[in-house]
């Protein structure tokens, strides 16, 4: 079956970096466009980032561009985001997810396989 799961979470001051990962298995990791949502406590899931099935588009939400990075290692199947200068309203639960590579965009139904999520917390 189809496991995305993601790991580089943990507790940083505002102003650093982390750089969470998410490692793809059960699916044609290449045929898949990727992405990271967040969810903050009370709050609804959010779209973070996407990138396409080869890498050849990104996109982000405003409140991150600029300082966070997607990219994917399609021999490896695994998506990372590298996130900078983190400031505490980034806390959020962050996930992984999987949109077949015709879905393009960042709605939320457009991903079809969703990970556990790693937590991460930025303090003031």
């Amino acid at each position: 079956q189809v496991q995305l799961v993601e790991s580089g979470g943990g507790l940083v001051q505002a102003g650093g970096s982390l750089r969470l990962s998410c490692a793809a298995s059960g699916l044609t990791f290449s045929n898949f466009n990727m992405g990271w949502f967040r969810q903050a406590p009370g709050k609804e899931r959010e779209f973070v980032s996407y990138i396409t099935w080869i890498g050849s588009r990104t996109d982000y939400d405003d409140s991150v561009k600029g300082r966070f990075t997607i990219s994917r290692d399609n021999a490896k199947n695994t998506v990372a985001l590298q996130m900078n200068s983190l400031k505490p309203e980034d806390t959020a639960l962050y996930y992984c997810a999987a949109a077949p590579r015709l879905r393009i965009g960042r709605a939320t139904n457009n991903f079809a396989y969703w990970g556990q999520g790693t937590q991460v917390t930025v303090s003031s």
